[in-house]
């Protein structure tokens, strides 16, 4: 055997140990994610359709006292607040439906959207009244609760 062919296999064994080195770790990275996506838990859905659910997550952010002054007049309204949601929710499906429709017609796209801003409009109304009713009996700290909301989110009163 020569020096080079000593040479060579002393560099090919160096090179095939970093080589399963290398390959040994990307491997325990793969793995390590792999069991990090498997571990995590899903997301919370951030956002709800639902009025009703939406509202009950600013109450439960409010003091106690206030949190149950906007529950109470909330299902006080809760027939008529349902009936606005529903129509409303109404409106946007014929949009939707209108859109679909062959041959498109878009005056009747118009029409729906007019009256879908008219649900809108009406729906804001109700759900705007009872957060005044509800405020007015709030005390400071419920009123400066629900301006600040939600929690997280940094404004005028609630720098952090």
């Amino acid at each position: 055997m020569s020096a080079a062919h000593l040479t060579a296999a002393s560099t090919t064994g160096g090179n095939s140990r970093w080589l399963l080195l290398g390959s040994l770790a990307l491997n325990l990275f793969f793995v390590g994610i792999a069991v990090a996506m498997a571990v995590r838990a899903p997301a919370a859905p951030s956002w709800d359709r639902n009025v009703f659910v939406r509202v009950e997550r600013i109450a439960a952010s409010l003091p106690s006292a206030d949190g149950d002054v906007l529950r109470g007049q909330l299902a006080a309204k809760r027939d008529t607040i349902d009936d606005m949601q529903n129509k409303y929710r109404a409106a946007q499906d014929t949009i939707r439906e209108t859109l679909r429709h062959e041959p498109f017609d878009a005056a009747a796209l118009q029409a729906a959207m007019a009256r879908t801003r008219s649900a809108r409009q009406n729906f804001d109304q109700t759900i705007q009244g009872v957060f005044a009713a509800s405020a007015a009996q709030m005390s400071q700290a419920g009123r400066r609760a629900l301006a600040d909301w939600p929690p997280r989110r940094k404004t005028a009163g609630n720098q952090e």
